[in-house]
């Protein structure tokens, strides 16, 4: 396998955004606290102008923001017995200064993400966001890496021991009649070092005898330690 590896790297913010759970649908909205993938792909879709093949798309992001609230919102529904329209009040959480740093292995969308299709949002359509810079970087392979404020395959739960396991909607099949898929993953917002710096750390993560032997990294952002980001990539489709 290749030493380096070329991506499209994005760097988004926004004042506010809501990742909505799909099966809440009255009195209260919750936000995930980072954007799912079937999110992730309806973005760059809107940003290119049509829908991508997803086979081989993969991505990886650092998503942060400053804090959490509520709104008061509206939903108007036909009432069918009383022949009118109703207004129900619900809340919904909302996530304020959001942002978001995405990489993507397919550096010749550069184009596109420096002249949108669309306006670009990320969650609902009114969360408009902004790209900051657009650019090509190039991940190499080094022996530790830091992650936090990212997604993760659940499988690394038990490795970092820190994170919280959600199961998110992954791809909706617009092939299909929009037909959902889910994925289980780990939310990371702590820091955490892998493998540690500190082998005889109690509180370091696990390291597997299967584990490979490097990782990948943006050598362009380096902790105080010079510990590069590490860059876990998810698919769409399998």
């Amino acid at each position: 396998m290749a030493d380096s590896l070329e991506l499209l790297k994005v760097e988004a913010e926004g004042l506010v955004t809501s990742f909505r759970y799909p099966y809440f649908a009255w009195q209260k909205h919750p936000t995930f606290e980072m954007p799912p993938p079937a999110t992730i792909y309806g973005h760059i879709c809107s940003t290119v102008g049509e829908l991508i093949d997803p086979a081989g798309l993969q991505f990886a992001y650092r998503f942060t923001y400053e804090s959490k609230t509520e709104d008061l919102e509206h939903i108007w529904s036909w009432d069918e017995r009383k022949k009118r329209d109703t207004v129900k009040p619900f809340r919904r959480e909302l996530l304020f200064r959001p942002r978001l740093t995405l990489y993507i292995n397919r550096s010749s969308l550069i184009e596109h993400f420096k002249s949108p299709y669309y306006v670009v949002v990320l969650g609902r359509s009114q969360d408009l966001f902004t790209y900051r810079n657009v650019e090509v970087v190039k991940a190499i392979k080094e022996k530790h890496a830091y992650y936090e404020h990212t997604l993760l395959p659940l499988e690394m739960l038990t490795r970092l021991r820190k994170g919280v396991a959600v199961t998110m909607p992954r791809f909706l099949d617009y092939w299909h009649q929009r037909t959902p898929t889910s994925g289980q993953y780990v939310v990371l917002r702590d820091k955490v070092v892998y493998p540690g710096l500190n082998a005889i750390n109690p509180d370091g993560p696990f390291v597997y005898s299967d584990d490979p032997d490097t990782r990948w990294v943006d050598p362009t952002e380096r902790d105080h330690d010079g510990v590069g980001r590490g860059l876990v990539f998810h698919t769409f489709v399998d």
